[in-house]
Parts: structure tokens; C-alpha cells; sequence
């Protein structure tokens, strides 16, 4: 019997602050990537845009905003702020790797923009063979308003999407 080649996989994971995308990604490593695999799980945070306040004046000229709303310095430190959550929700996401699976190879991206988005425009683009999120699990308003990141994503990228639902605590009383 010829032995059998494993697959050389894509496996998306899509991270962000919330508890939810960790245990999307530690349940991923445990379920998901096989030992010995030629598994390569990318790690993708999608920055929030660069809000609207860089483009209201219409005119071309920032000076009537800069003095208006926001200056040049605070878009600087809005900026490095965005940066460095991306830094270190992408370094605990690395960590995580590193303590449940040494073996796999892990690729990292940073893409700005609205993360259902980016997600599914990585997702295409990389070719992915599954795609690993998790579920914020916001209540039925919430979700009217905001729209499900995963939902999205579920009805619009080409490979299968596995949304990893983090399991309610029951222990301390609280719902």
C-alpha cells in the first residue's frame, strides 16, 4: 500500500481582541491541524479602516479639519495606537501557536479595511482550504445592527468556514 501524501493545507484564521478568536485559534490547533501535517495556518487581524474623519472635508484642504476636528499629531496617535493592538493580538496569537502546536508553520497578515472584507479578500486570495473563526455570539439586536463578521463571511467566501463557538461559562452562576 503507497503511503499516503497529506495535503499541504491553508488553514485561515481570522484573530482580533476578543476571547472569542482565541478560542476559535487554540480549538483550530487542537482539532484542525494534524500532526506531522504540512498544515500552514495563516493568522489574519483585520485593522479597523482608517475612519471617515481623514476624508470629511470635501475641499481637498485638511486645514479647515485639522483645526476642526482632529490634528495632525492625534491621527498620528490613533494610528500607532491601531498598530500596536495589531502587534499584540497577533504576538498572543503566535504564542498560542508556539505552546499547543511547535510543528506548524505559522504566516502572519495585517490588512486595513472592514474586516467581513478583508477576511473574505484574504480568504480568495490566498486560496484557502478552510477558513477558522470565532462567533461573537452577539444577541439578536446586536447583530441587527452591527451585521455577523462570521455570517458574512459564511455566505461569501469560496472554501468551507468553521465558526468556533466559545462555550458559555456556567461555573461561576452567571449567565
Amino acid at each position: 500500500m503507497a503511503d499516503v501524501v497529506p495535503k499541504e493545507r491553508k488553514i485561515l484564521v481570522a484573530v482580533d481582541e476578543g476571547e472569542e478568536s482565541m478560542y476559535a485559534l487554540s480549538w483550530c490547533l487542537k482539532n484542525v491541524i494534524s500532526q506531522n501535517s504540512k498544515d500552514t495556518l495563516i493568522l489574519l487581524y483585520a485593522k479597523p479602516p482608517r475612519a471617515v474623519y481623514s476624508a470629511l472635508d470635501g475641499t481637498g484642504s485638511r486645514s479647515h479639519l485639522q483645526g476642526y476636528l482632529f490634528s495632525a499629531d492625534i491621527l498620528a496617535t490613533m494610528e500607532k495606537y491601531s498598530n500596536d493592538v495589531a502587534a499584540c493580538v497577533i504576538e498572543k496569537a503566535k504564542r498560542m501557536c508556539r505552546e499547543q502546536a511547535d510543528e506548524v508553520k505559522v504566516e502572519v497578515r495585517v490588512e486595513s479595511g472592514d474586516p467581513r472584507d478583508v477576511i473574505c479578500q484574504v480568504a480568495e486570495k490566498i486560496n484557502a482550504d478552510v477558513l477558522v473563526m470565532g462567533s461573537h455570539g452577539y444577541g439578536l439586536i446586536k447583530r441587527a445592527f452591527l451585521g455577523s463578521v462570521s455570517n458574512h463571511c459564511a455566505q461569501n467566501v469560496k472554501c468551507p468556514v468553521l465558526i468556533v463557538k466559545k462555550p458559555k461559562c456556567s461555573s461561576s452562576g452567571t449567565k
